[in-house]
């Protein structure tokens, strides 16, 4: 039976990236509930091409 409820899933994507000239992206895929947080979610995460902890946002 499928699961019921507000949870949606969500892609993450580093902020710091699209400024450099390095190839590739650094994306997260995590849930949120929708009704508790409408806005787009910000996290730290870790970016494996820059080596460091950055601020990634949701994406569409």
């Amino acid at each position: 039976m499928a699961k019921k409820g507000n949870r949606v899933q969500v892609i993450l994507e580093c902020t710091e990236h699209k400024s450099t000239n390095l190839p590739g992206t650094s994306r997260y895929i995590t849930t949120k509930n929708k009704k508790n947080t409408p806005e787009r979610l910000e996290l730290k995460k870790f970016n494996p091409i820059l080596k460091k902890v950055t601020v990634h946002k949701e994406i569409k």
